[in-house]
């Protein structure tokens, strides 16, 4: 037994007796409602399509997550972490800590940030977190993880060099380190907003309502966390805050449940667009709701576990697993956000406007509702501490990218400080730029990234002599979106639907042809 057994008998005893609590209370405060109406019972119990979804999600992990991993057959081959045990990044850590770190990695804001614009929508949006993350992001994040496992913990950059080429190796190099050190900057940005918002509601005056500053003090600790071994920070607290972002997400999901006053609006009945500014489902919907569907950024998350593995038959509960988790979890906002707020003429006008404060507004908004002052305590624990933990991991993902792109070993502290140094200041200037226009071309370059990772996870099994249609439908439908999108956002192209529509199309569609051309070759042993 792991030293971490104790630590998950009591986490689970705590989650089991507030879930007892939880359903006491509710119980109680129906009896005890003199004036209880058909529209909260359906308000409270009936919420069918958030219950479905929530349904196909769990299920998924058992089905369709088991499908997947049988396909790869893990086997008992020695691990990277048995095998080259450095100290520094290939430690071995037991399967729970395994699981909320990659967790909390993947997370952070992304499923809360999205989930609620997402939510501008309306309940569509449910569909696409739920299919999303069974038949795409569920299996991405694992073949990310697992070709990781299989070839020496490898960045996915060198990972997509090996089935692709060293022309897409290079591309996935710059596109991987980009995207990188963009996340870690909306993952600093994004907390020191929501601390300042905090402070500033309680009445605080002076530095402590200073942005700048506390961009700066989340710089530095991104810095500390980045250089030094992943066990002494990411591997001992890493964990707790984990369990925090999913007791908030619980959290929002029952403070939903157990008032009147909202209630999640179901698909069939609101199977529209319901966004205020008519912002066009095809393909917005599918780029903004990234983490909680698929994102692209977890392929660079994902070898940092696979480093730490013991045993590939970990992958199918750490990756595709916590991939889930972060759907549920994105599913719960994202109904916060079709649920809490006033819609005008069938949109969405009410979270529209109270977005207009910043996200982080938002966020404290709905905790506030659906939790009262704990709600303000676990923002502070979840949407602050949570989002950082993504932050520091990404800036180490793309040291260790950096690292196998030019094999600098990293084991010498001098070379993780070589690496550590530009990074953050590239991160510094970045994080002065523009947070909304930041955002919109993390969210385009996160969804390509996840497209060429499904491409790659497609040939490997090719060349494995194993189903690729797992990866391949995916990897064409993300292929529209991405290329949709490019065609047709103001910041990329901009062109009108009626071009980029039927291009992206097409675009997916040679890229199949592409992908089955190389099929007919004989596959590299």
């Amino acid at each position: 037994m792991t030293k971490g057994v104790p630590f998950v008998q009591i986490t689970m005893l705590f989650m089991q007796t507030t879930f007892k609590y939880c359903a006491k209370y509710t119980i109680i405060h129906l009896l005890e409602e003199k004036e209880i109406s058909i529209m909260y019972i359906q308000g409270g119990i009936c919420m069918i399509s958030f219950l479905v979804c929530l349904a196909l999600l769990i299920g998924g992990y058992f089905v369709y997550g088991n499908l997947v991993n049988n396909i790869f057959n893990p086997d008992d081959r020695e691990t990277p972490a048995v095998r080259i045990n450095d100290g520094v990044d290939y430690v071995v850590m037991p399967q729970w800590k395994l699981f909320l770190i990659q967790l909390l990695n993947i997370a952070g804001l992304g499923p809360i940030f999205g989930a609620m614009q997402g939510a501008l929508w309306g309940p569509v949006v449910f569909l696409w977190i739920t299919f999303g993350t069974i038949f795409a992001g569920g299996v991405h994040d694992f073949f990310s993880g697992m070709m990781s496992e299989r070839n020496d913990g490898a960045s996915i950059s060198e990972v997509c060099g090996i089935y692709l080429g060293g022309l897409m190796q290079n591309v996935m190099r710059v596109f991987s380190v980009v995207l990188l050190v963009m996340v870690g900057t909306v993952f600093a940005v994004g907390p020191a907003g929501l601390i300042v918002t905090l402070f500033s509601n309680g009445g605080a005056q002076g530095l402590v309502v200073n942005k700048e500053i506390w961009l700066w003090i989340i710089l530095a600790y991104y810095f500390i966390a980045t250089f030094i071994s992943i066990d002494k920070i990411i591997g001992k607290i890493y964990p707790i805050f984990g369990i925090c972002l999913i007791i908030m997400a619980l959290g929002v999901a029952f403070g939903i449940f157990t008032k009147s006053e909202y209630v999640i609006p179901e698909i069939w009945s609101n199977f529209r667009n319901m966004h205020p500014s008519g912002t066009p489902v095809w393909s917005f919907m599918f780029i903004t709701v990234a983490c909680g569907a698929i994102s692209g950024f977890h392929a660079t998350q994902s070898p940092l576990m696979a480093r730490c593995m013991k045993s590939e038959k970990q992958g199918h509960f750490v990756f595709y697993g916590a991939m889930v988790c972060e759907g549920i979890i994105a599913l719960i906002w994202a109904a916060a956000g079709c649920s809490l707020y006033e819609v005008t003429g069938g949109l969405n006008t009410g979270l529209a406007e109270i977005m207009k404060n910043g996200q982080s507004a938002a966020i404290y908004d709905v905790c506030q509702k659906t939790m009262g002052g704990v709600g303000i305590a676990l923002a502070m624990l979840g949407v602050i501490a949570c989002p950082i933990t993504s932050g520091d991991t990404a800036f180490r993902s793309a040291r260790l990218t950096l690292a196998d792109w030019f094999k600098v070993d990293q084991k010498n502290w001098k070379n993780r400080l070589i690496l550590c140094v530009p990074l953050l200041g590239i991160g510094a200037i970045v994080g002065h730029m523009d947070y909304s226009i930041v955002w919109r071309y993390f969210s385009w370059t996160n969804q390509t990234l996840a497209m060429i990772v499904l491409w790659t996870a497609s040939m490997y099994l090719f060349r494995e002599k194993k189903n690729y249609w797992i990866t391949a439908v995916p990897a064409t439908f993300m292929s529209a979106v991405s290329m949709t999108y490019f065609f047709c956002a103001d910041e990329c192209l901009g062109f009108s639907t009626a071009v980029a529509y039927p291009v992206g199309i097409i675009l997916a569609v040679v890229f199949l042809g592409t992908f089955i051309h190389a099929t007919k070759k004989p596959a590299k042993m």
